[in-house]
């Protein structure tokens, strides 16, 4: 019940999020930076992240694959791949908590963004939505995202929409300047008109929301 219209090819985005040790998290960060071009030598990094509001000790990264075939390959070569495995992988592991993955699929009516410069924040936002999938609530969604839009105060990157892992999700990545910036545009979006009448035809269809602040690692190709 929760597939729906999706973009016209077969890429698709894998999220990945770990839960790592508290007393472990800048060793982790570290070891990222450090490392993980033996990773990306392999397949394609879209972003890598932090939590700093939201949630804790948590870190966010996607990564983009042509189709699963793609991701089979890279992860087989992953597995033979002697640096990734000896300098990153067995000292990493010890210091992660949980690993949770989704595969998504960008909306039709969504490309994938970059922000206008580097040194922003990025917001996390994931909707659980009523079960019926794009065809219920999609058209009513995308009016919502598209009235924040319109208000000119933040970035959209990307409308990710699961197919793999909690079904009827919907995960949105906004840019903003800093979280300041971010607090006045929010403030001004709840007193326009258009935008109050877009989010209560959406939130019809909405079960729980999840708000994070992420922060771009060095090595993060969004920055």
């Amino acid at each position: 019940l929760a597939t729906g219209p999706r973009q016209n090819n077969s890429i698709f985005y894998e999220i990945r999020t770990y839960d790592i040790r508290p007393s472990k998290m800048k060793e982790f960060l570290e070891m990222v930076n450090k490392c993980l071009h033996f990773r990306t030598a392999h397949s394609e990094l879209v972003g890598f992240w932090y939590t700093e509001l939201g949630a804790m000790n948590k870190v966010f990264h996607i990564w983009k694959y042509d189709n699963f075939a793609h991701r089979t390959a890279v992860w087989q070569a992953l597995a033979n791949d002697n640096d990734w495995q000896g300098k990153f992988i067995s000292a990493a592991l010890p210091l992660i908590e949980k690993q949770h993955n989704e595969v998504a699929y960008l909306v039709p009516w969504c490309q994938l963004g970059k922000p206008p410069k580097e040194g922003g924040v990025y917001e996390w936002v994931t909707f659980q939505m009523k079960p019926g999938g794009p065809a219920l609530w999609g058209e009513a969604f995308r009016a919502a995202i598209n009235a924040h839009i319109n208000t000119g105060y933040t970035r959209l990157i990307g409308v990710f929409h699961t197919e793999y892992g909690l079904l009827n999700t919907v995960h949105v990545l906004w840019w903003n300047e800093n979280p300041d910036h971010r607090a006045a545009g929010r403030h001004s979006a709840h007193e326009d008109a258009r935008v109050v009448a877009a989010v209560r035809s959406s939130v019809r269809f909405l079960e729980s929301q999840q708000n994070v602040l992420l922060i771009p690692l060095q090595c993060s190709p969004l920055k």
